[in-house]
């Protein structure tokens, strides 16, 4: 049971990874919103019952999902992504097919095509956001949509329209993101609360040291452990591996650079290397430990032996998609399930050139790693806009999806 319900919780990761959110209400003709007990439908009498107030509710009494009442109601709803990098559609994979058959409701996605914030932050000036946005859950457009009263309340939406939410709305997390008015305005994806971690011992983390198997496997799978097993696996990629598919091999890949630096280099390696946070119950500057700045010097040495190429500080998203899908880095400090989807065209074209998980950088005591899970923040919030002309079908949709 436990699996099953774990499996559960993935499979909502996987479909909000996908859709990253329930994505905007469509704006109907009639522009006329419908409650759970005002649904159209035929009603089955041997499996459906209806309360005094039009509450459809099963043999037991308790209330029945509302995407299930209304799945012949077809609508359309807009859904605003805030990562110009998402490139998903709907309608065209047997998830998206799934779900509009389910529930009736048809997705339309609005991607920013350069600046993520400006996008936004027109959107909101202009008092035109989508139905539905979904945006990483620490950014300040957020505090700004709920301070200006541009989204719903979801649990007032799930009072008025559908009762199931609260019985698939997870307790941590709406107890976790409910603001001081008592009411929660954006539900999280890839979040996982301390009960989870209790429940479960199958939670990994998503930071990964990754290796290209073919090649890796073809230089004698060496430990990479230390700086100078790191090196020499380095070299020795690079030496009997100079070009990809006619292209040059890139040694070492990381996470994009950005204002302030790179989260390979400074978070994730702290994080191989198992640097604390704190010592003796005071606050450890992480940043300046030596097992850190020992390993920080030996990239440096290998950039100044030219292993350090210039794709990887300054390629985008985009392009390092592109590279990782040609198979073109050796290593990487990466998020696993940042390249799903490059794994499976590599997977097609070569099972053996995928990116596999290995040991990676350690301390000089080869101290296990102290990687993090996700945290009950997550990733994403979704919110659904007062702009929404059918604020009932999303709200189900948020049902169907956290069930």
């Amino acid at each position: 049971m436990m699996k099953k319900s774990f499996k559960k919780v993935l499979a909502l990761a996987m479909i909000l990874i996908m859709a990253l959110s329930v994505a905007g209400c469509g704006r109907n003709e009639t522009k006329q919103t419908k409650s759970s007990g005002d649904t159209g439908v035929t009603k089955a009498p041997e499996e459906k019952k209806e309360t005094e107030g039009g509450e459809e509710v099963n043999e037991t009494g308790e209330a029945l999902p509302g995407w299930q009442q209304n799945a012949e109601d077809k609508v359309d709803l807009t859904w605003y992504v805030n990562f110009s990098w998402f490139t998903t559609p709907w309608g065209e994979n047997l998830i998206s097919k799934t779900i509009t058959e389910e529930t009736g409701v048809n997705i339309e996605f609005i991607v920013p095509a350069g600046n993520e914030a400006e996008k936004l932050n027109s959107l909101i000036a202009s008092d035109s956001l989508p139905d539905l946005v979904t945006l990483y859950w620490g950014e300040p457009q957020v505090g700004d949509m709920i301070e200006d009263e541009m989204v719903y309340a979801l649990d007032e939406l799930a009072k008025e329209y559908d009762p199931y939410w609260f019985e698939v709305a997870d307790e941590g997390r709406v107890g976790w993101f409910t603001q001081e008015d008592g009411h929660i305005y954006g539900y999280p994806n890839s979040s996982f609360s301390p009960a989870d971690y209790e429940k479960y011992d199958n939670i990994s983390s998503n930071q990964t040291f990754l290796v290209r198997k073919d090649i890796y496997e073809a230089i004698g799978s060496p430990d990479m452990t230390t700086p100078e097993g790191f090196k020499e696996a380095i070299k020795a990629a690079t030496e009997k591996y100079p070009e990809v598919n006619g292209q040059s091999l890139i040694p070492i890949g990381a996470h994009e650079f950005g204002t302030v630096g790179n989260t390979s280099f400074d978070q994730y390696l702290s994080n191989f290397l198992a640097v604390p946070y704190e010592k003796d119950g005071k606050y450890y500057d992480r940043y300046t430990d030596p097992e850190l700045i020992s390993w920080l010097k030996t990239f440096r040495e290998l950039g100044e032996e030219g292993y350090l190429v210039d794709d990887i500080f300054i390629d985008k998203r985009a392009q390092m998609e592109e590279k990782i899908a040609q198979g073109r880095y050796f290593c990487m400090l990466f998020q696993r399930t940042d390249l799903q989807a490059q794994q499976k065209i590599l997977y097609a074209n070569d099972p053996n050139s995928i990116y596999i998980a290995v040991d990676g950088p350690k301390n000089s005591k080869g101290d296990t790693y102290t990687l993090p899970g996700t945290g009950i923040n997550g990733w994403t919030l979704t919110m659904i806009s007062k702009n929404c002309d059918r604020p009932d079908r999303a709200i189900q949709l948020f049902s169907y999806l956290m069930s």
